[in-house]
């Protein structure tokens, strides 16, 4: 089962700051739902572990993180596969684009796909679909205010 989200999140804080912060695994650690560790293995790859809740099933996913088609400090792919035992699998990515909106101010732009294999896809599309958009949505919201300046 494949889906798509889409999605920008307009962030207080210039476009080289946002990149940065998008391979600070420390970040990116506090804004992934569930995250419970994310540690960088090379300069685009990392290792997480993410607990997730999907409706009935709660399952811990061990997967790899890889940056791709990176063009620092405008865009980057990012990728993962996780595996969460008897509840399947999960693997997806993001296109992320950066663009600057005046000196202090980045819209952050996302594509993802992702697909779920295993119990979880059993759970039917609409629970996987909205439940997808809220945790997108609940990583670049953090995101953004963990990166961006306090509204003054």
């Amino acid at each position: 089962m494949a889906l798509v989200i889409e999605g920008e999140e307009r962030i207080a804080a210039s476009v080289q700051k946002v990149w940065e912060a998008l391979n600070d695994p420390e970040i990116l650690k506090q804004a992934i739902p569930g995250c419970q560790s994310l540690e960088k293995k090379s300069d685009t790859g990392m290792a997480a572990t993410v607990l997730l809740k999907i409706g009935p099933i709660k399952a811990t996913f061990n997967g790899e993180v890889t940056l791709k088609n990176l063009k620092p400090p405008h865009s980057y792919t990012i990728q993962g596969e996780g595996k969460g035992g008897v509840a399947g699998f999960a693997k997806g990515g993001a296109d992320v684009t950066l663009t600057a909106d005046g000196a202090d101010t980045t819209i952050l732009k996302y594509a993802a796909k992702a697909e779920v294999g295993g119990k979880i896809a059993q759970l039917g599309s609409r629970l996987i679909e909205s439940t997808s958009k809220k945790l997108a949505g609940q990583f670049f919201s953090t995101f953004g205010e963990k990166v961006g300046s306090p509204a003054p």
